[in-house]
């Protein structure tokens, strides 16, 4: 079965869908409540399992504005009935900057996928923790605002 993961940022949020064992960038949404509604569609028309929220902590581990963002937009996001898993994103913005530099993407043709490409991170870091027969992230219920 599919999942989904999304990377929550300020203007745009990352989606990438799992084929198989894969992790594939999906598109860039927007942000709001259109967005729910897009992603409540997503997840419809691709029958997934669940959705995998990046959670972007602190270096140290602590929350910041990002990480409020990210679990508001998570509890939305169940609100819908939809199960829901935070996962740790420090650093996969970064990570996916570096690699689309490194493809040969400048800045402005970065900006478009960069989001898609973090969500895409976080989806391959969920999908290789269950390939261990780990639960990926944690849910709603264990965090500790």
């Amino acid at each position: 079965m599919r999942k989904i993961a999304v990377d929550v940022g300020l203007a745009r949020i990352g989606v990438a869908i799992s084929v198989d064992s894969l992790a594939i960038p999906h598109s860039v949404i927007g942000q709001g409540q259109t967005a729910i509604a897009e992603l409540v569609d997503i997840y419809n028309e691709k029958h997934a399992e669940c959705i995998y929220v990046g959670l972007p902590l602190s270096l140290r581990g602590g929350h910041t504005a990002s990480t409020r963002m990210a679990i508001e937009f998570a509890e939305l996001i169940a609100l819908q009935g939809i199960p829901v898993r935070l996962i740790d994103e420090r650093l996969t913005s970064k990570t996916a900057q570096q690699s689309l530099r490194q493809a040969g993407k400048n800045a402005k043709q970065q900006k478009a996928i960069i989001d898609a490409s973090a969500a895409c991170l976080i989806l391959e870091f969920a999908l290789a923790s269950e390939k261990h027969g780990e639960l990926a992230g944690r849910g709603l219920d264990s965090l500790d605002d």
